[in-house]
């Protein structure tokens, strides 16, 4: 066996031998936005610069008329469903790969999270099992399009169609996706964005939620902002709201950021693209790659493959070890397991040890119960591959060949 195709794990060379470049994500034009924030007399986010110079460069991409910026990605998924004022007991059908914050405001404003499952290899939810977990008191459907890869939105817009359903897209982790030419966040009565240190775009952690419903729009931020009205200047509030502005600091950042959004997100399709190409070209037994319609736009937030162990002689966290010994970037699973298995979930401790929905007779639903099998076999087989600016050509063609080299070594 020659030292090439020795393990760097049992001393051989390493594939990955390019040096990752320094890649500072803030420069120049964030700097010259906090110096010009510095001057202004006030960095409330109402009537602020860098909030409103923030807004249009997000609509540059995404023309919805109503906005509100807010704190973070989950701050922006909680102003959405209290702005859809459900009553308590009502259901809300999401993923179970995501990140908390997709069912922290659901489960704050009183409502259920139900969890359908995904599709095998986009990972995104399944219209059928969607359509299957709908019941009377099903009111909303939030879309999460993972790691940058859209979802099905036709068949799951006709699903919420067919239930006169309200539409809230989760667009975190999809930045620059777009669905049939169209940029995500543009299908639903609601998007929400997330400006998080670890996403596309950051300002550290920040969010945007955006609709162009013309009942929801209106009234959008004041579901943010305690309920006051920015408008009218009208500080009596009609309803319970929590505070989640932005700041003018985030804002400035966050403008920046967009105002290069083409170019970042520019950067994350091309690496990630060319990585797929050279693992299909490479064609590797029991690695299955994402379905990515050539219709659309993945923006490769991360780049997610899923391991067949049968046609191994590892396990899939044996294969991931070998991986980064030989110098690649990469991660057994995603989230450690489906939402409905955290603790807090299977506990039911969402207030003060209980949950008031169950205990008043407005919910039977158990997450000890809740099983998605596609979901939790994702999780368990899956790789993850971090895309970033950072990366080189030269560095993905050699992930590429180390993917291949431990591969070969392991195949059954």
């Amino acid at each position: 066996m020659s030292e090439s195709s020795t393990l760097a794990l049992h001393g051989g060379q390493k594939a990955v031998t390019a040096v990752r470049p320094v890649h500072h994500r803030w420069g120049a034009e964030e700097l010259a936005r906090l110096t010009a924030m510095v001057d202004q007399p006030s960095l409330f986010y109402v009537n602020g610069p860098q909030c409103s110079a923030m807004l249009d460069e997000f609509r540059r991409t995404y023309p919805l008329q109503y906005a509100m910026p807010c704190s973070s990605g989950t701050a922006a998924l909680h102003i959405a469903v209290a702005a859809l004022q459900l009553p308590p007991g009502s259901e809300i059908i999401t993923s179970p790969i995501t990140d908390m914050g997709s069912v922290i405001g659901m489960l704050y404003q009183q409502c259920v999270p139900v969890f359908a499952d995904i599709q095998p290899h986009t990972y995104n939810l399944d219209p059928a099992d969607v359509r299957r977990r709908i019941t009377s008191k099903t009111k909303a459907l939030m879309i999460v399009h993972l790691a940058g890869n859209p979802s099905d939105l036709d068949a799951l817009m006709a699903v919420a169609r067919e239930h006169n359903l309200f539409v809230i897209e989760d667009c975190a982790q999809s930045w620059g996706a777009t669905y049939r030419g169209k940029p995500v966040g543009l299908f639903g009565d609601l998007a929400c964005y997330s400006f998080n240190e670890y996403k596309h775009v950051s300002c550290g952690d920040g969010g945007i939620v955006a609709t162009n419903h013309p009942k929801l729009g209106p009234g959008l931020a004041k579901w943010g902002d305690k309920h006051y009205d920015r408008v009218t200047h009208n500080r009596n509030p009609e309803a319970l709201s929590p505070n989640y502005r932005m700041s003018e600091p985030q804002a400035a950042v966050a403008a920046a950021q967009l105002g290069k959004l083409e170019t970042i997100i520019a950067a994350h399709v091309r690496l990630g693209t060319r990585l797929l190409n050279g693992l299909r070209q490479m064609a590797l037994p029991g690695i299955a790659l994402p379905d990515v319609d050539p219709r659309d736009t993945h923006s490769f937030w991360f780049c997610l493959l899923r391991f067949d162990a049968t046609k191994y002689r590892c396990t899939r966290d044996d294969f991931v070890a070998a991986l980064v010994a030989e110098g690649a970037t990469a991660v057994a699973g995603y989230i450690p397991k489906p939402v409905y298995r955290y603790p807090v979930f299977q506990n039911h401790n969402f207030f003060a040890g209980g949950w008031p929905l169950r205990d008043a007779g407005l919910t039977s639903m158990d997450y000890r119960r809740v099983h998605c099998p596609v979901a939790e076999a994702m999780l368990a087989d899956g790789i993850s591959l971090p895309i970033t600016p950072s990366l080189t050509n030269e560095i993905v063609d050699q992930t590429v060949t180390a993917l291949g080299k431990v591969a070969r070594h392991y195949a059954a």
